[in-house]
């Protein structure tokens, strides 16, 4: 007995955790900043944590009401339709919905490369084939229809990333319905605004209440601080709206999940505070690190070091987490989250004496 072949797809690699790198240097865990997985550096909502703890106490329930309540708070926060918001167990478990309601056997998807790898592994997981299309260094990863359309083959879904990881680049919205407008009538483009709290560019949320070819993904991993709570949702076409029921994973958001988010949406002082601390922290290392950087409209920055994994390795050893961009196809670059102040600072001297 063997499970299916599996050789096609590719374990999704995580930024190091604070526990393992502290074990592995020899440090307390306390001397550590970690600034590899774009977690908020703030915390999480306060708002939430009290929603969390007075939720304990029915976590003995299913998440009816509180699915219906999070769904209608963010209807209304874009002025969408509830059944347009498809709760999941974090924005790879929307992809899989995504994946569930448009891909049969064999169908084909587009994904940018460098880009989340999670977009080709929903993909392959429900039997879909995965091209890709180029964001390149030399063009400052800039993303336009014409970048995604030059290797566009009428695939099932395309995917959009904007802000895009790891280079923080965006694709402007008449960009977006430009790819939308080009692509055949079957064609859904997903564009996936994970990092779209910290950008000053609508959301292409608004696209959706007028075409049936355009989803947006977004989470309440980054801004709100809920990583480890695994909320995220999509918000697709009114047409098709009601296929969520046909391909959700029954109560995917949990109850503290669902409550938590409640709280956060509410929790305006937490949302201001991290999305000021970014814009800083984004501004601090462009004006200190001695090494090139992208202008980035997420919570990190993109950074070319030389040797990426040499100034990883170097940075740990000081007790600064950062990611090694060498698994995005960029060994070069080096991508590092905003952090509070004295974070920054930190990791900032940290890589300038590396460098």
């Amino acid at each position: 007995m063997e499970p299916r072949d599996l050789s096609t797809h590719v374990p999704y690699e995580a930024g190091r955790g604070i526990e393992e790198t502290a074990r592995e240097i020899g440090m307390d865990p306390g001397e550590l900043v970690k600034l590899s997985s774009n977690e908020n550096a703030w915390g999480p909502s306060p708002k939430a944590v009290v929603a969390l703890r007075e939720s304990a106490t029915t976590v003995h329930t299913y998440p009816k009401s509180s699915h219906t309540d999070l769904t209608a708070a963010l209807a209304d926060r874009f002025a969408v339709a509830d059944e347009q918001v498809w709760l999941a167990n974090g924005g790879d478990g929307a992809l899989d919905y995504l994946a569930r309601a448009l891909l049969a056997p064999g169908d084909e998807v587009l994904v940018s490369e460098p880009g989340f790898a999670y977009y080709a592994m929903s993909a392959r997981f429900h039997h879909g084939q995965v091209n890709q299309y180029p964001i390149r260094k030399e063009n400052d990863f800039e993303q336009s229809a014409d970048t995604v359309l030059d290797s566009y083959d009428g695939e099932r879904i395309v995917y959009v990333t904007s802000p895009h990881n790891p280079a923080g680049t965006e694709m402007p919205l008449d960009e977006v319905e430009t790819l939308a407008d080009a692509t055949d009538e079957e064609t859904l483009v997903v564009v996936d605004e994970a990092y779209g709290e910290f950008s000053e560019t609508p959301s292409a949320i608004e696209l959706t209440r007028e075409r049936d070819d355009i989803a947006v993904l977004r989470t309440f991993s980054k801004v709100f601080g809920l990583a480890g709570c695994r909320l995220g949702y999509a918000v697709v076409p009114e047409d098709w709206a009601e296929s969520y029921t046909r391909v959700n994973t029954p109560f995917a958001a949990s109850e503290l999940a669902c409550r938590a988010g409640l709280a956060a949406l509410k929790d305006t002082e937490h949302i201001e505070q991290t999305v000021d601390g970014v814009r800083e922290s984004r501004e601090y290392m462009y004006d200190r690190l001695d090494c090139p950087t992208w202008e980035s409209q997420g919570n990190f920055v993109l950074a070319e070091v030389g040797d990426g994994t040499r100034v990883f390795e170097a940075a740990k050893r000081e007790g600064v987490i950062i990611r090694d961009t060498t698994s995005f196809g960029l060994p070069d670059c080096v991508r590092i989250t905003a952090g509070t102040p004295a974070m920054t600072e930190r990791a900032v001297d940290v890589i300038n004496e590396a460098l």
